[in-house]
């Protein structure tokens, strides 16, 4: 077994404090990678916290790691000793049902293996995240990071660049198209990233006024206050695809109103409590409700590719381990613009 050093939970009232544990030693397609960065998600809270009620203990979290290859496997063909390397939301899935076949590992029918709070396929070992130095993950399971790139600014896109990537790639988000973004936060200002840079006009919906001008220098074309029911309503049946990436409670119907016929609006934020429909908002405009869950492998390496073409990369604020507490604090007071990201090395001092 490989030893490993990180930052754990023990229960839901804990906070997070170092933790010495064991990694596999690696199989064939295995790689071994010493984390440099991991980002820190919303998520990492909901779960640390079990506000899902779905944790288990001890909990490492931390799903959007960059590191470089340090070991690998005798039938690695991929990736060399050496390389720079991301690992998203999942480290494995049954690879056999359809929606493996499909490339949508996410959605694996015998439940995928995400990168923390999960077990690996023999549903007995459980994972561990990226608040650690080293973790073991199977090649296929693995992604290509140019060199080129801030490697502190590539962390989050392992999870907020593709949340917000795959909606709207999937729903042909393009030029000529009026785009709302719901939220200006790790995922709201990669949404806006994204959207703009596909062609779209894209409005900002928030609640604060101070968030118009990092919107507009994200690349909103324009910015609405979700509180100004009056300006809302001017915008009612204009938008094509509406993007809603809040994980507090909140009304939806509002939006749905501003959706054209046929608009569509998709949920990646997830709320504590159930949403609330008007489906006459859905039945007498033919609108639609989807949510979307990160993405698949492949897709997930293809949104890395196009952000290293294109240079988006996410806004951060990069902290030592040491600090992770306080920064999930601030995150809940939403102080932080876009995303913390954990400097690895600072677990060695």
């Amino acid at each position: 077994m490989i030893k490993a050093h990180g930052y754990a939970v023990k229960n839901s009232k804990d906070q997070l404090s170092p933790f010495q544990f064991e990694r596999r030693e690696l199989k064939v397609h295995d790689i071994l990678i010493e984390i440099l960065y991991c980002g820190v998600c919303h998520s990492d809270i909901h779960q640390a916290r079990n506000e899902w009620s779905s944790s288990n203990y001890p909990m490492v979290p931390g799903h959007e790691i960059v590191g470089r290859v340090k070991q690998i496997g005798s039938k690695v063909n991929k990736f060399k000793v050496g390389d720079l390397i991301g690992v998203g939301c999942m480290v494995d899935s049954c690879r056999a049902c359809e929606c493996c076949h499909e490339g949508v590992e996410q959605f694996c029918e015998k439940g995928a293996s995400f990168t923390y709070n999960s077990f690996e396929q023999d549903q007995k070992t459980p994972t561990y995240g990226g608040y650690s130095d080293f973790i073991v993950v199977d090649e296929k399971f693995s992604l290509k990071i140019a060199p080129s790139l801030d490697l502190a600014r590539v962390a989050p896109l392992l999870c907020a660049g593709i949340t917000t990537y795959s909606p709207l790639r999937q729903w042909n988000v393009s030029k000529g198209q009026k785009v709302g973004v719901v939220g200006l936060g790790g995922l709201g200002h990669m949404a806006i990233k994204f959207a703009h840079s596909f062609g779209a006009h894209v409005t900002l919906f928030t609640t604060s006024p101070s968030k118009r001008t990092d919107a507009l220098k994200l690349g909103a074309d324009e910015v609405l206050i979700s509180k100004d029911l009056e300006t809302m309503a001017k915008h009612n049946k204009s938008f094509d695809f509406i993007l809603d990436t809040v994980s507090g409670n909140h009304d939806i119907n509002l939006y749905l109103q501003l959706l054209k016929r046929k608009g569509v609006m998709v949920l990646v934020g997830v709320p504590t409590e159930p949403a609330q429909l008007n489906v006459g908002n859905l039945i007498f405009a033919q609108r639609k409700v989807s949510g979307s869950l990160i993405g698949g492998v492949a897709e997930t390496q293809e949104m890395l590719d196009y952000c290293a073409k294109h240079n988006i990369l996410c806004d951060i604020e990069q902290i030592p381990i040491q600090k992770i507490n306080e920064a999930y604090e601030r995150m809940l007071k939403s102080d932080v613009k876009y995303r913390f990201v954990i400097d690895m090395s600072s677990l060695k001092k």
